[in-house]
């Protein structure tokens, strides 16, 4: 029999687990949240008949998991603008259901349309699974650290030894390769990443590799510094110049004035080029850590510019 309490004690877990998303939470909810535990986001509409079906299925899987993740329901209609953003940042929102997991900040698995129950649970259960690796997370931990360092004959060593335990980590696999972009062995690094497993073939991790690879092999092709600064200078207009400029901004290490430039070149013509100052940003905050302040401020930055 159940105390006069208990009912408000359950929807009290609830709303802890399970919440309705907005563009106003979704950087702390989600974002931010995943750090802490895997974050599973619906993205879901009133009119559409699979997501009543499937809605109360993850409610479900999630209050078995009892707090190992998060889920946070968005309706689309009611959030257009934030669809909207995830959309540009290459989600597959065009139809729904559509089911994203989020860890350390990063989209990592997802699925759409409606599944049987047990589909839904091997889901979540595989969410969970990745956010406990039993210890291999600290192994990453210190091998990013050895790249940071410059110890990078280290970290790679280490990376290794981590998929030789673990053969499909995207962490390390994807820190392999960085250590191969850090030693100049982009061949190397290019291979890895097109042998990848299939099952971690798309990870953040991995496209994080793919576009530091990217960037070093426009390094190695950049122009004059001076002089570019000096073409942007006497002719602001000159948007190819500006973009030869980010681009020899960033092969030098001034990461933030290249992210200034590429904006700045977004403003003034946004369609140049098919969109090349997006993608380049977009390459740029892909080969930095979720967390980085650039990354953060410069997304930021051109989300507004693209839905002022």
């Amino acid at each position: 029999m159940l105390e006069l309490g208990q009912p408000q004690t359950n929807a009290a877990a609830a709303g802890d687990l399970i919440k309705d998303g907005t563009e106003a939470t979704f950087m702390a909810d989600v974002i931010e949240g995943s750090r802490e535990v895997p974050v599973i986001v619906d993205f879901w509409a009133t009119w559409c008949g699979p997501c009543k079906t499937l809605g109360p299925m993850l409610e479900a899987a999630v209050m078995a998991a009892k707090g190992k993740v998060r889920l946070i329901k968005i309706d689309v209609d009611r959030e257009q603008r934030l669809a909207g953003a995830l959309a540009q940042q290459g989600l597959p929102l065009q139809s729904i259901p559509t089911v994203v997991a989020f860890h350390d900040g990063q989209p990592v698995d997802m699925f759409q349309g409606a599944l049987p129950q047990g589909q839904v649970n091997d889901f979540v259960n595989k969410l969970i699974s990745m956010a406990g690796d039993g210890g291999l997370s600290e192994a990453i931990e210190a091998a990013e650290q050895m790249l940071a360092e410059g110890a990078t004959a280290d970290a790679a060593q280490t990376f290794a030894a981590i998929l030789g335990e673990v053969p499909d980590h995207a962490g390390a696999l994807g820190g392999l390769a960085r250590a191969h972009v850090a030693m100049g062995q982009l061949d190397q690094a290019e291979a890895l990443l097109n042998n990848a497993p299939e099952k971690i073939a798309t990870a953040p991790e991995l496209e994080a590799a793919r576009a530091q690879i990217a960037l070093a092999r426009q390094a190695e092709n950049a122009g004059p510094l001076a002089e570019l600064a000096a073409a942007v200078e006497a002719d602001p207009s000159n948007l190819q110049a500006r973009f030869d400029h980010a681009q020899a901004l960033h092969a030098s290490g001034h990461v933030e004035e290249a992210v200034e430039q590429l904006l700045e070149l977004f403003r003034r013509d946004r369609e140049w080029n098919d969109g090349a100052a997006k993608a380049q940003l977009f390459t740029i905050f892909d080969a930095l850590k979720p967390t980085d302040p650039i990354a953060q401020k410069g997304r930021r930055r051109l989300s507004s510019m693209i839905f002022a």
